[in-house]
């Protein structure tokens, strides 16, 4: 999938802005659809409203699964999170979304980019990217021993 860095200072997109004057930021293509959306409580953020980095790690990994879990036709299990970077921060009443892609596939596990955006709901919307991680997951059968993935 191409994909360009947007060094612009703001850049609307569907009803929101992207602002990019502090982080060179990516925008998924308008036609990609999101996985996973989902709005961060009171109860998984600090005092402050800052949302916890383990709760974006729990949703990043439940997001990766959903393709992994198609490819595979059936259970798979999180066998390693190869990198995961925190971009800026997320607050109580972001709308996340997250996209999810396959990036690589072998006999027994397939690796996941997850790119996750927040829609900041203040006076004006802005979409800005919060995190991306890239996490393997292996196909297992019933005992949860590994399987070979089905063909294509």
């Amino acid at each position: 999938m191409a994909r360009g860095t947007n060094r612009l200072s703001s850049v609307t997109y569907g009803t929101a802005t992207l602002n990019t004057e502090k982080h060179d930021t990516t925008l998924p293509p308008p036609e990609r659809r999101a996985i996973l959306r989902v709005m961060p409580q009171p109860s998984d953020a600090n005092l402050h409203g800052d949302v916890f980095g383990g709760w974006i790690m729990s949703q990043v990994d439940i997001a990766g699964s959903i393709p992994a879990t198609r490819r595979a036709g059936g259970r798979v299990a999180t066998i390693a999170v190869n990198s995961f970077t925190f971009k800026q921060p997320v607050f109580v009443g972001d709308l996340l979304s997250f996209y999810a892609d396959i990036i690589k596939v072998g006999t027994t596990s397939i690796t996941i980019s997850v790119e996750v955006y927040a829609e900041r709901q203040r006076m004006e919307a802005e979409v800005v990217k919060v995190t991306e991680a890239i996490l393997t997951y292996v196909a297992t059968d019933d005992q949860r021993k590994r399987r070979a993935l089905p063909p294509v």
